[in-house]
């Protein structure tokens, strides 16, 4: 499932093609969808958002203070957002929803939720998810509250949207070994200071996820090149420490990442450099 980096993107792209003042055509070639895209064409797209793993397109009068409509869409495990330039091909019945101008067209298959909310609905969704490191909003403290009165797992509570939002596998296990923190310690053994760490180290990660499109999370120091080792062959892509490492060495100190079930995923952790606190 995207992270929240990657949703946060997908705002800044749709924004970048079809917020421009002008109004994208809007259909549902698969139907499941075609009463709202009927609704919305050829209105303008005048706001993008995105709150962890959600995406809010919001469509209205370029004139008006807030979108009359909203497009609730969550991508789930299977949904995929794609964006070209015109002339767009004829659209295939896997497409739950295309937006389409003179100079661009993206098309969005197989996501879990598309829906066209109200202003309450939206505020709804908000209300129920936990900070979200890339929203300006953002508050560690309500997300601190939660974490220092539970027993949960760090680990699994870093995974909780409740908590703390568009956080997932990738950078659970990566700020945790990042701040040599045990992923099996209990929320409640968190010092301030630690979650601190966490939140700030979160931020810069999930930015530079946004701006690159990508999920690197080593230092510099500990970069392919920095330490002479193979660069990482991974359909994710980009430079990590134990994601999806299982069995392999550790770049810091040589010991084999291991991997566990937690919370219905895989975690993946180095024993030796995360024995405890940080």
């Amino acid at each position: 499932m995207p992270e929240g980096h990657t949703i946060h993107r997908l705002a800044l792209d749709y924004a970048g093609a079809f917020v421009d003042g002008t109004a994208p055509r809007v259909t549902s070639p698969q139907g499941k969808f075609s009463d709202a895209a009927a609704l919305l064409t050829g209105t303008p797209l005048v706001r993008t958002e995105a709150h962890g793993k959600h995406l809010f397109l919001g469509f209205g009068p370029t004139d008006a203070p807030d979108p009359a409509h909203w497009v609730h869409i969550h991508l789930g495990l299977f949904g995929k957002v794609t964006f070209e330039a015109v002339p767009a091909p004829p659209p295939t019945d896997t497409v739950r929803l295309r937006l389409a101008n003179d100079t661009a067209y993206v098309d969005l298959r197989g996501p879990t939720t598309c829906a066209l909310i109200t202003d309450p609905e939206k505020q709804a969704i908000h209300d129920r998810l936990g900070p979200d490191p890339l929203r300006p909003d953002a508050d560690p403290r309500a997300a601190y509250r939660r974490v220092s009165r539970s027993r949960t797992t760090v680990a699994a509570l870093l995974m909780d949207q409740k908590v703390i939002a568009g956080v997932g596998n990738v950078y659970r296990a990566e700020v945790l070994f990042r701040h040599g923190i045990d992923p099996y310690r209990p929320g409640r053994s968190l010092t301030p200071a630690e979650w601190d760490a966490i939140w700030d180290d979160l931020t810069a990660l999930m930015r530079e996820g946004v701006r690159n499109n990508c999920t690197d999370t080593v230092r510099p120091e500990h970069t392919p090149e920095a330490m002479g080792r193979p660069p990482r062959v991974d359909d994710h892509g980009g430079e990590v420490y134990v994601y999806r490492r299982a069995g392999l060495p550790c770049h810091l100190c040589g010991d084999p990442v291991r991997t566990a079930d937690l919370a219905a995923r895989n975690l993946f952790w180095c024993p030796t450099c995360q024995r405890g606190r940080a």
